[in-house]
């Protein structure tokens, strides 16, 4: 877990820096993100009781996926070892399971410790993975994926708009999950192969 850690960080750090070269003095809100997310995630979750609403847990997950995104910035600070933050947040994933919440509770818990702290709470998402029985293995490999996908878009012309989203009739994000299921998420290489195996498919 704590190899894995360092990865997500590092990719973390690598992505913000292409947005602003000293993202981390620039103490961009990350916490807002976190609760606006939370709640995009209970709309696929389901919250009206005035209607039928079927949860809709595989974009849950991704709503998760996206928080983590946001959360691991929350994280940083100017001073930051990555191998030491890794240290802490494998000890502080660490939750007992027993009482686990359910979705909506244990989302509406993290906006809350969120918009509490300004910050984010890793013992509470820990809570709301198993409450949507998300394991670490599919948090890092979705986590991953979509790290990958979004700088392979950048490198082929997304903020340009020359990138080609739709390929053979389906959007990319269902070509990286086809080909992510072929590659070997133990491998240190894994974000390099993810990286290798979209450039190897793309029409562009």
């Amino acid at each position: 877990m704590r190899q894995a850690l360092e990865t997500m960080l590092s990719m973390q750090h690598r992505m913000n820096t292409r947005v602003h070269e000293d993202w981390i003095n620039q103490h961009f809100e990350w916490y807002r993100a976190i609760w606006i997310e939370c709640g995009e995630l209970m709309d696929h979750y389901g919250y009206k009781w005035w209607k039928k609403q079927d949860p809709d847990m595989a974009q849950v997950r991704l709503e998760v996926v996206d928080i983590w995104h946001f959360g691991l910035s929350a994280l940083f600070s100017s001073d930051t070892d990555i191998a030491e933050l890794a240290k802490q947040v494998a000890a502080d994933l660490d939750v007992p399971t027993e009482g686990i919440q359910d979705v909506r509770e244990a989302t509406e818990a993290l906006a809350l410790a969120s918009l509490q702290a300004r910050g984010f709470s890793v013992p509470q998402f820990s809570v709301l993975m198993q409450a949507c029985n998300l394991s670490f293995e599919d948090l890092y490999r979705h986590y991953v994926g979509k790290n990958v996908l979004n700088f392979f878009r950048q490198d082929h012309g997304y903020k340009e708009g020359s990138y080609q989203k739709l390929w053979e009739g389906r959007e990319d994000n269902e070509h990286l999950a086809e080909l992510m299921e072929r590659l070997d998420t133990e491998s240190d290489d894994f974000p390099s192969d993810v990286y290798s195996a979209l450039k190897a498919k793309y029409p562009g």
